[in-house]
C-alpha cells in the first residue's frame, strides 16, 4: 500500500477475526445508503466466501490511529467483455462518519489502486448513488470520471 516508510499504512487486508466488525459496518453502510436490510446471517455467508483459498473478492480495512477499523473497501476482479480485459470493481467503499475527511478515503483508495496493480488490473471501475455529493466530489478530486448509468436488480 501506498504510505511514507516510516509510518503505518492505516489499510490493511481483512482478518477472520475482523468479521464481526466489518458486517456492523456493512450494516451502517446499507443504511446510510437508504438500502434493504441485508440477512441477520451475513457474517456467516461472508466468511467462507472471504477467507477460501481461490476468493475474488479482496477486502481492505481503514483503521483510525488508536488501531479501531473504521471502514471498509470491497472488491473484486471482473471482465470488462468491450476492452477484452479485466478490471477491479470496487462494489463498495465506506466510512463510517466520524472517520471522514482525516485521509482514509484516500487511502482506501490508494490501496484498491495498489490491489489492482498487484493484480495486473489496468483500472478500477465503482459506482455510487447520484444523490451522495460529499462521494462525488471526493472520487472527482481523485481525477476519477464518471460514466452515468442506470443499475438494475432482477431477482431471479
Amino acid at each position: 500500500m501506498n504510505h511514507a516508510p516510516d509510518s503505518p499504512s492505516p489499510v490493511r487486508p481483512v482478518r477472520p477475526q475482523d468479521l464481526p466488525r466489518l458486517v456492523e459496518l456493512i450494516h451502517e453502510h446499507v443504511a446510510y445508503e437508504r438500502s434493504t436490510p441485508r440477512p441477520a446471517d451475513l457474517a456467516d455467508r461472508l466468511g467462507p466466501l472471504l477467507f477460501a483459498e481461490d476468493t475474488r473478492l479482496r477486502v481492505l480495512l481503514a483503521e483510525t490511529p488508536d488501531g479501531t477499523v473504521a471502514g471498509y473497501a470491497a472488491c473484486s476482479e471482473e471482465f470488462a467483455f468491450w476492452d477484452a480485459a479485466s478490471y477491479l470493481h470496487m462494489d463498495c467503499l465506506y466510512l463510517t462518519e466520524e472517520a471522514r475527511g482525516h485521509g482514509l478515503g484516500a487511502a482506501l483508495m490508494a490501496g484498491v489502486a495498489d490491489l489492482a496493480r498487484e493484480r495486473g488490473l489496468g483500472h478500477v471501475q465503482w459506482q455510487t448513488p447520484d444523490w451522495n455529493e460529499g462521494a462525488v466530489r471526493f472520487y472527482d478530486r481523485l481525477g476519477a470520471t464518471g460514466r452515468p448509468k442506470r443499475r438494475y436488480a432482477w431477482p431471479v
